[in-house]
């Protein structure tokens, strides 16, 4: 439970942060967080790959300063309910794959299970990356690692 309020979203800086208020989820924040990103990603495939790696990295680079400000804000480092990092960490992901919704739900289940399980690197990044930044590059080595992972699934299909 995030124990946030919703008064939080007239601020712009938490609006964003916390997802457009997917963060608020009473359970699960980071999963409803990558959910705006599933229904984003559809939207920015016409832009084609180039602006759409544009958009990400200026997502990210935003993301470093709101996920920053809004855990400032709320006085704790990487509040479950700042979801903006997984917003963008799984538009990252899906730079990679086709469209489609197996690979939709095929990069939300990668990059869930490795922005849960933290594998190495990411817990390190998590806790020794202070700040928006760290909030931030943990969730794009999760992306990382799940590119990975689908890239190999679409190799062992000829894809």
């Amino acid at each position: 439970m995030t124990g946030l309020s919703a008064r939080l979203l007239r601020d712009p800086v938490h609006f964003l942060a916390l997802g457009f208020g997917s963060g608020l989820a009473p359970r699960a924040p980071g999963t409803a967080g990558t959910l705006v990103g599933v229904l984003l990603d559809p939207v920015l495939r016409p832009l084609g790959i180039e602006l759409r790696v544009l958009v990400v990295a200026l997502m990210f680079g935003a993301g470093i300063w709101l996920c920053g400000e809004s855990a400032r804000r709320l006085g704790t480092h990487d509040h479950p309910g700042i979801v903006w990092d997984e917003i963008v960490g799984y538009l990252a992901l899906m730079l990679v794959v086709p469209a489609g919704w197996p690979w939709a739900l095929g990069g939300f289940v990668v990059f869930r299970f490795f922005d849960i399980v933290k594998p190495w690197p990411i817990r390190q990044l998590d806790h020794g990356v202070r700040g928006g930044l760290g909030i931030m590059l943990d969730d794009m080595m999760a992306a990382a690692w799940g590119a990975l992972v689908l890239l190999g699934i679409m190799a062992v299909l000829g894809i």
